[in-house]
């Protein structure tokens, strides 16, 4: 059957249309963006405004169109962190199903986090032993743990790379007592969960998702993605701690010249490197792997595993 995926997360509105069936790998039919940047649109009180509402219920709306046109059988409409902690959650949710029909679910921080475990897990399988999986979106960081299918521990944390640029980087590029004053956030916010992850043992494979850490590995090296899925990408420290002095340095538009780098995700490539270096310092990582599947696959996935069992 032909599935739908829409992600209405912090910088983007992703429809993913797969081809799936239980017990088969998912294979991608098309793909529709838009970027909206739900977490930039926040109020003073943050309520996503009328013209961000507006906006969201427009691309919802294409989205829709759009997996109508691929003969989309059945459609996942979720949303993350920006639409999770708006102040006025209830009524955008309302106002998107009123104009479009579409029930958005809202996933919580939690949640993201198992179903990303699922999708890396899968993409791995059991071989890969104990996973350590770490995943920066625009509003939260996911780390998850585990044997299984299912993480030992899952948490989410504020650290998404649009939400600390918007708070905590003014100036393009920021002033180096900005980026030292978020460096010393970042690591305060990780370092109170590295002690229920440790206690659990050390992870045999780190593992990375999201476009941050995609972005990351490429302009340390990694392979592009037209060379396919299948290549083995990797993100070592030692080469990500030599690029963070360069970011700090560099102005939107520079890091956007960057291989791999697009010109919407630029501006918070800094916050997203810092993130990433805390978090494999303080996990004691090394190097890591970069997977292909992340949020997006582990929803469909679930999906299909409830169909296998019905």
């Amino acid at each position: 059957m032909r599935l739908g995926v829409l992600d209405v997360g912090s910088n983007t509105v992703h429809l993913l249309v797969v081809d799936a069936h239980p017990g088969a790998r998912p294979l991608p039919a098309h793909s529709h963006k838009a970027d909206l940047r739900l977490a930039q649109l926040l109020d003073d009180s943050g309520a996503i405004g009328d013209d961000g509402v507006h906006q969201l219920v427009d691309v919802v709306r294409d989205a829709l169109q759009a997996a109508e046109d691929k003969g989309v059988e059945d459609l996942l409409p979720f949303a993350t962190s920006a639409v999770r902690e708006a102040t006025n959650a209830d009524a955008v949710l309302t106002r998107v199903e009123e104009e479009t029909g579409v029930r958005l679910q809202v996933l919580t921080g939690a949640e993201e986090a198992r179903l990303t475990f699922l999708a890396v897990r899968r993409w791995f399988g059991w071989s890969a032993g104990r996973l350590l999986v770490l995943d920066i979106g625009g509003g939260s960081l996911e780390i998850a743990y585990g044997m299984d299918e299912e993480p030992d521990a899952a948490v989410s944390l504020p650290l998404g790379a649009g939400r600390l640029t918007a708070g905590w980087l003014p100036g393009d590029p920021p002033g180096p007592d900005a980026v030292r004053a978020l460096r010393r956030h970042v690591r305060t916010e990780i370092a109170r969960t590295v002690g229920e992850f440790s206690r659990l043992g050390a992870p045999d494979h780190v593992v990375a998702t999201s476009k941050t850490f995609k972005q990351l590995a490429r302009i340390a090296g990694a392979a592009r993605s037209a060379d396919g899925l299948y290549v083995q990408r990797e993100l070592k420290r030692e080469s990500l701690e030599a690029w963070v002095p360069r970011l700090s340095g560099m102005t939107a538009e520079q890091r956007g010249e960057l291989p791999g780098v697009s010109e919407g995700r630029a501006g918070q490539l800094l916050a997203g490197a810092l993130v990433a270096e805390g978090a494999m310092d303080l996990f004691g990582v090394e190097s890591l792997e970069i997977c292909p599947w992340a949020l997006r696959e582990g929803v469909i996935l679930r999906r299909l595993d409830h169909m296998g069992s019905d």
